[in-house]
């Protein structure tokens, strides 16, 4: 079904014909996409433009921006239109011509908003925040801007450490925004009304909660290079920001008329989020541990959200949105429900971060609509001792019995997700991938020849692990690209000499992407000026293979001063200050401490429904620190 798709009110499109058709997918650019809200923005008194700074198919796949943008326009006094990163095509047309970067909604241009919010999802975006402010006409840095700019805000995973990009925004905001965006707005219009400097403005938005304002915290170093304190400049601001969280996820907003793309996205298909957070504990992944605790939303709110969404987008498949669907208490009522609900429709239904079971293969086999042709497993490591050190949570019998009930199911094709690069890695752990590998495919070749579904494909990938702020791993040392590119041929190697090798396949990921990944996710302030002059060298869509150049980031760094390896290869300290410390996810630095420790020894922590490990979330009052009230965190 096609919803009814209401006119926007008459606008002035920014771009001419004859500049659209010389562009790469002009729809990226023209708005009005079904479910648009098509507010006016002359008559609110608070305009936010959201931005996501990447292309347009992958902003418009992402939940958060629709989240937002849907709550945004609910206000009756906040119009909120969105902005992308142009493509290459049209930035370097946008600067020839002198014509300035527009909302796609309203066509207005991005200066002439109230705040500028740009949702930051991966560090190799940053580039692209500098060509956003760039092309609008806004200064870079915050100090530059005047009364006439936009205030501009970040908010989404990079904020866990912001100080990379610090300079270049007004303020963050931290966590989940649901929550404290109506407190920001009304003194926003408190302030307008009073009249009053962007500083005082500034000033009184740090008072509220999640929000931190980056030029009001002075940051001292060491002789080292390292940093030896962050301190506010006014007694009225806090030392610490703490995140802000939803703890009631069935009463949160949900876009019920999510926006509809005029041209394909990357996620085409509506996205039912069930639950945030994860129990499992994985020390690496960021997300696992800033996400804490973990929160689900009622079943009966998700099917009535799952038939409006689909009703109100005309899509043909749905997607359960969570860091670990398996761990939703209720996934079997909901995923009986959707069965019947779609198949009456003839709708697709996905099901990612499965964890293959029994329970999960019949699922799947229920709901494929294609041949049984490819599983996905993410093992993480090649050898139970590093699973162990990663509290990966998952046993090689656990794996290979998984794989065996599917290849008995009719799968033959596996794609396994492997990190190279991981603390305490040893060669052996390296030879692990494709051995574990080749266990896989001698199961499937015990099964009778008449039984088999074709013939058996083991595609192995691996990323370079690279360590995050907020985690156990947050004090892991890296490599260099040609140490990573050592490991990935080892494998290689190894996958050659197994019995089953014509059965088995291997990518790998881009190692100096990684080293680079590595320095903006724990950078510190003073890196700013290396993505800032970057920038200025052609540095843009780093995320891009095809438009990513490494050898521009070095010069970057060395005509600015600074160390690649400072920020990756050196050993830190236990007791050393990190960038982000002043900031309060819930989950404590000792946590963090004791789990790095326990990886060190080889243990496993158990996830937060067995028992729980202490980690500080449960000073939020909610979530699966309640499930069992004789929990102690």
């Amino acid at each position: 079904m096609i919803t009814k798709q209401f006119s926007r009110p008459s606008v002035k499109m920014a771009l001419s014909d004859e500049l659209l058709m010389k562009v790469e997918q002009p729809a990226r650019y023209l708005g009005n996409e079904v479910n648009a809200a098509n507010k006016d923005k002359s008559k609110a008194e608070v305009s936010f433009c959201m931005c996501f700074p990447d292309v347009y198919e992958i902003g418009m796949s992402h939940l958060g921006i629709q989240i937002l943008y849907d709550m945004f326009n609910r206000f009756e006094d906040t119009y909120c239109d969105r902005v992308y990163s142009p493509w290459i095509d049209l930035d370097k047309m946008m600067r020839e011509q002198d014509i300035k970067l527009f909302a796609v909604e309203s066509q207005e241009p991005v200066k002439s908003f109230d705040f500028l919010g740009i949702t930051l999802q991966y560090e190799m975006c940053y580039t692209n925040i500098l060509q956003i402010l760039d092309l609008s006409g806004i200064a870079l840095r915050s100090a530059d801007r005047d009364i006439n700019d936009p205030f501009v805000i970040g908010g989404g995973p990079c904020t866990y450490n912001p100080e990379p990009i610090a300079p270049f925004f007004d303020l963050f905001y931290m966590g989940e925004g649901e929550t404290q965006y109506r407190a920001l707005l009304d003194l926003y219009k408190k302030w307008r009304a009073e009249g009053g400097s962007r500083e005082d403005f500034l000033h009184e938005a740090a008072k509220i909660p999640g929000i931190y304002v980056p030029s009001l915290y002075d940051v001292t170093y060491k002789e080292d290079g390292t940093i030896d304190a962050m301190t506010p400049i006014y007694d009225d601001v806090p030392k610490t920001v703490r995140k802000e969280i939803v703890l009631d996820m069935t009463g949160a907003v949900y876009p019920e008329r999510p926006l509809v793309p005029h041209i394909r996205a990357v996620q085409d298909r509506v996205v039912l989020e069930i639950q945030r957070g994860c129990i499992r504990g994985c020390r690496f992944c960021q997300a696992g541990m800033v996400y804490r605790p973990v929160r689900e939303r009622d079943v009966e709110r998700l099917k009535q959200l799952a038939v409006t969404m689909l009703h109100n987008t005309g899509y043909d498949e749905i997607s359960l949105s969570s860091l670990s669907s398996s761990d939703y208490s209720k996934l079997p009522e909901l995923v009986n429900f959707l069965i019947e609900e779609c198949s009456k429709r003839k709708i697709n239904i996905s099901l990612p971060s499965l964890r293959i079971d029994a329970f999960s293969l019949d699922v799947m086999s229920k709901v494929q609509d294609v041949k049984k042709s490819s599983l996905t497993f993410a093992p993480e490591a090649g050898t139970q001792r590093l699973r162990d050190v990663i509290n990966k949570g998952l046993t090689e019998e656990v794996i290979l019995q998984g794989a065996r009930e599917a290849f008995e199911g009719g799968w033959s094709h596996v794609k396994l997700y492997f990190m190279l690069g991981l603390p305490t890695e040893t060669e052996e752990d390296m030879k692990g991938i494709p051995e574990l590998a080749e266990r896989m495919a001698e199961a499937y070749y015990e099964i009778p020849k008449e039984r088999r579904n074709g013939k058996c494909q083991i595609t192995m990938s691996t990323s370079f692990f690279v360590p995050k702020p907020c985690t156990p791993f947050q004090w892991a040392r890296m490599y260099s690209p040609e140490d990573y590119l050592g490991r990935a041929r080892i494998v290689n190697h190894t996958m050659k000499q197994q019995h089953n090798q014509k059965s088995l396949k291997y990518n790998w990921h881009e190692a100096y992407v990684t080293v680079l990944e590595g320095v903006l996710a724990r950078g510190d302030r003073k890196v700013a000026d290396a993505i800032e002059t970057a920038y200025k060298m052609g540095a843009l869509y780093d995320a891009w293979g095809e438009t990513f150049h490494y050898e521009i980031w070095t010069a970057a760094f060395e005509k600015c001063g600074l160390s690649i390896d400072f920020y990756n290869t050196r050993e830190r300290s236990l007791d050393e200050v990190f960038p982000w410390d002043f900031i309060d996810t819930g989950v404590t630095k000792a946590f963090y401490k004791r789990e790095w420790e326990r990886a060190m020894q080889e243990k496993i922590t158990p996830n937060c429904r067995q028992s729980c490990s202490g980690c500080g979330a449960k000073r939020f009052g909610g979530g699966v620190c309640f499930e069992n009230q004789n929990s102690v965190c």
